[in-house]
């Protein structure tokens, strides 16, 4: 019975030590242009993306699918769509939402828009819950700020490093709302760098 505190000690502790390094940083560049309020068109991908062990994503969801439709038939055709889904439907708002909070600028889909943020995932660790024991999500990634009419001129470029995802309640037993926890932090901690910046 002494060796579950002992665990979940370890666990908490890793699960620091992920909080600890999450750092987003802007490797060059210039953000004195950009204006408070102003529209920013955001833009995401997924070039290269390793999962977990899988340094290509589609052995990672070729696995998954294989094992989820041997326990039950169409289930893992269904979490393969889900898995590429939760994207558009949960990952990028979130990050939007929390960039656009705390850098007072206007992330979103704005084709006109001056300049366009590409933000690509480059690394996601799923991370696990059951229940006694759980490890975090994270990602890590790549960003460029560009002109959106001429996407050679990069204006700035930053590193996003093992970003956690878990809910601070712990019922995170969905592999999608641990990743959207790490959007929305990166998301956070993005728009805090570029509003500090800007000024």
């Amino acid at each position: 019975m002494q060796r579950l505190p002992i665990l979940l000690s370890f666990a908490l502790l890793f699960c620091l030590s992920l909080s600890a390094g999450a750092q987003v940083k802007m490797t060059e560049g210039d953000l004195s242009t950009l204006k408070k309020g102003a529209k920013l068109n955001t833009e995401f991908t997924y070039e290269n993306m390793g999962v977990g062990k899988f340094k290509d994503e589609k052995d990672y969801i070729d696995k998954k699918k294989d094992e989820y439709n041997k326990k039950e038939a169409g289930r893992g055709d269904r979490w393969a769509e889900a898995w590429v889904a939760d994207r558009e439907n949960r990952f990028e708002p979130a990050f939007i939402n929390l960039f656009s909070k705390y850098s007072e600028l206007n992330g979103g889909e704005h084709p006109e828009a001056e300049y366009t943020l590409i933000f690509n995932t480059n690394f996601t660790e799923p991370g696990f819950n059951v229940g006694v024991w759980r490890s975090n999500a994270y990602i890590n990634g790549t960003a460029k700020l560009v002109e959106t009419k001429n996407r050679d001129k990069v204006l700035a470029e930053f590193t996003i490093n093992k970003m956690p995802g878990r809910d601070v309640s712990g019922y995170d037993f969905d592999t999608g709302e641990r990743i959207e926890e790490s959007y929305s932090k990166a998301g956070k901690e993005m728009g805090q760098l570029f509003k500090k910046k800007m000024k």
